[in-house]
């Protein structure tokens, strides 16, 4: 009797696993969680090494120099002198005029520069179309380079020849200031363009986080019968607290660090009425050679501009928290 085979019911052969016996299947190029873990690295690599280079190396060096008489005109770090260069600081009047220099200018910026951006971010709100042309027309003057701005405001400010002079005169001053060589106006002068050159960084900010806040408030406070004014007083400006928080911040290290227009537009002058502590930084370090004392003022501004700044935000904060 004659007898068929058994069909064999097994299923035909698949395609290989991934990471099979023999690595059969493995993706090309060695891909793999094990790779995925080496690509943040790599690519934080760079950045990195710029950070150690330009960032911690110098600001250890500063910790070591200010322990040092350390000069530009002789090698290695020089004499030990202790704690002396920081008592030399603390007893030096030039650089407790240079810190008033730099507070007071602080005054001079912070203040316009967080209300009148805020003012100006809350009429823009209001315009529904046309935002753009706005944010083009402050922020610009933010992206050009220092030089400029204090090239351009040298000239607005110059005596007799300058458009101060001239707007001055037409408001009827017979004799208007010498705005860059008078010591009572050198340092508002600069006041002036800095908040005109950086006002559009604080607007942009203040534009975002209004564009943020749900349009139904509004709508909600409104319907309470909330005038305008008091909708902004009692809905948008609380809702702006971290906002203004940022931006006050910000702009206080901006300020106490300022350097640049100072520099160009007066160097300091007249009769260092306007010489803030980063330029007498410079002014003893390269100027006069002296990098240990140097050293140990920018490390005591370093801690003034912290101290200022954690106490600044943490009154902010409970401000809002209590709002």
């Amino acid at each position: 009797m004659a007898t068929t085979a058994p069909t064999s019911t097994a299923a035909p052969p698949g395609p290989a696993r991934p990471g099979g016996r023999g690595g059969k299947g493995r993706p090309p190029g060695g891909s793999g969680p094990r790779a995925d873990r080496r690509v943040g690295p790599g690519m934080l690599a760079p950045f990195g090494f710029f950070y150690l280079v330009f960032l911690i190396g110098p600001l250890l060096y500063l910790l070591v120099a200010g322990f040092f008489n350390t000069s530009l005109v002789k090698g290695g770090l020089g004499e030990w002198v202790g704690l002396e260069n920081y008592r030399r600081a603390m007893s030096t009047e030039e650089f407790w005029t240079s810190l008033w220099h730099s507070m007071w200018f602080t005054v001079l910026t912070t203040v316009p520069l967080v209300l009148l951006a805020l003012v100006l971010a809350l009429l823009t709100d209001r315009f529904s179309q046309g935002r753009w042309f706005f944010r083009l027309a402050f922020f610009a003057p933010f992206v050009l380079p220092s030089s400029v701005i204090s090239l351009m405001f040298m000239w607005i400010f110059a005596d007799q020849i300058g458009l101060a002079q001239s707007w001055a005169k037409s408001l009827g001053s017979e004799t208007p200031p010498s705005w860059l060589g008078d010591p009572d106006w050198a340092m508002l002068s600069i006041a002036a363009a800095t908040v005109w050159w950086t006002i559009g960084f604080n607007f942009v900010i203040y534009l975002a986080a209004l564009q943020e806040i749900p349009r139904d408030v509004h709508e909600a406070a409104a319907l309470d019968g909330a005038g305008p004014w008091q909708r902004i007083r009692h809905v948008v400006v609380p809702m702006l607290g971290r906002a203004t928080t940022l931006v006050t911040v910000l702009q206080l290290v901006a300020s106490l660090k300022v350097f640049d227009q100072i520099y160009m537009m007066t160097g300091g002058g007249p009769d260092r009425a306007t010489e803030p502590a980063l330029l007498y930084v410079y002014n003893t370090g390269f100027t006069e050679g002296r990098v240990g004392y140097a050293s140990t003022v920018s490390l005591v501004l370093f801690v003034v501009i912290l101290l200022i700044s954690l106490v600044w935000f943490a009154l902010l904060r409970r401000t809002e928290k209590e709002g």
